[in-house]
């Protein structure tokens, strides 16, 4: 496996928490998490609201899955329709043909509280990327391609393994090119007992043809909303000039399905659509546009977390509008604008 930053801790502090919980090996399922008597107790509590179990019992979990594996054979599962012939090893613009590679899965407490809990979000790290923006945090994994070849079934049992150690769901992170795989191993896995809620943890660009294949299977939908602007969209990712169109339409089908975010009796998320804006420097990202967007377009109590983390990474030292992480009042400015919108149900981060 190879190592991951956390979003919002520091690549050091996230290692180590890794090294605390990684799971070394599939085979050691039986070492980590709750006793069987903890397992169906928990089952009871989310069996009934995760939807995938259901779609599972009547097979349409495994059709939905070769639908979007089918997808592959002239790739347009992503909004950059490369119509790669993955099936047949050819790599797409993400830099993935059929083979699925994971960079490293483990409970990750660096996500949103409601995420994390006390036992972690079971976080599976996809390697490769899509979107390819020049200040990824995780760049040698998005852009340099760190990671291991799995099968479905490795899948399947990183998805059991996360739970056995009782992370409170599965957090697959930039899903988008992975996600046929991720359904057949989610099929796999309920089979054998998986029960906990799925996170799409994704940067927002999402076809929206598979975002309604993928209805009833996310339980979480936490994606990013970067640009306001095309221009800035086709600067800083690789030319995604349609980012901020299509994923207005993608942040539409996500509540669509899943509705206002909100926190169960224990303050753990079920299910609900969760949005992340990074605020960064000069404006780059319209962050007011992106909040206006929001208080339009979706309830005023859509869980909001606004990000303050930003720092040049990767290639952002070639541009020097963003060769330096936002100021206090950069942040200031874009919350009190949320706020004054009308927006409710914000996530504030401090300096």
């Amino acid at each position: 496996m190879n190592n991951l930053a956390g979003r919002g801790i520091s690549r050091k502090e996230f290692l180590k928490k890794g090294a605390l919980y990684f799971l070394s090996a599939l085979g050691s399922l039986h070492m980590f998490g709750c006793s069987d008597t903890e397992m169906k107790s928990a089952g009871k509590k989310t069996k009934s609201t995760v939807g995938y179990l259901r779609l599972h019992q009547n097979s349409d979990l495994k059709e939905r899955g070769e639908k979007l594996w089918a997808m592959m054979k002239d790739c347009r599962l992503c909004p950059r329709q490369c119509h790669a012939k993955r099936l047949d090893g050819q790599e797409g613009f993400c830099r993935a043909s059929s083979r699925l590679e994971v960079s490293a899965y483990h409970p990750h407490f660096g996500e949103e509280r409601p995420l994390v809990g006390k036992e972690g979000s079971g976080t599976i790290f996809f390697t490769n990327c899509s979107l390819r923006c020049v200040f990824c945090i995780n760049w040698e994994i998005s852009h340099g391609g760190q990671g291991e070849v799995y099968s479905i079934d490795d899948l399947a049992g990183m998805m059991l393994a996360l739970q056995k150690k009782g992370c409170h769901n599965i957090n697959v992170v930039t899903p988008s090119h992975y996600v046929a795989h991720i359904v057949l191993a989610l099929d796999i896995a309920a089979q054998k007992g998986l029960h906990i809620p799925l996170v799409y943890n994704t940067c927002g660009w999402e076809n929206t043809e598979v975002l309604k294949l993928l209805d009833g299977i996310v339980d979480i939908y936490l994606p990013d909303f970067k640009y306001f602007h095309s221009a800035m969209a086709a600067k800083y990712s690789a030319g995604a000039a349609d980012y901020p169109q299509i994923t207005k339409a993608a942040f539409i089908e996500m509540h669509r399905q899943v509705g206002v975010a909100k926190l169960s009796h224990d303050g753990i998320m079920q299910r609900g659509l969760m949005i992340r804006h990074l605020v960064m420097p000069n404006d780059v990202s319209g962050s007011k546009e992106v909040l206006g967007w929001i208080a339009r377009n979706l309830p005023r109590n859509t869980y909001i977390n606004i990000m303050s983390q930003y720092r040049p990474m990767y290639k952002a030292l070639e541009y020097p509008e963003i060769d330096r992480p936002i100021n206090a009042k950069e942040y200031a400015q874009v919350v009190r604008f949320a706020r004054e919108k009308g927006l409710t149900n914000l996530k504030i981060q401090g300096f």
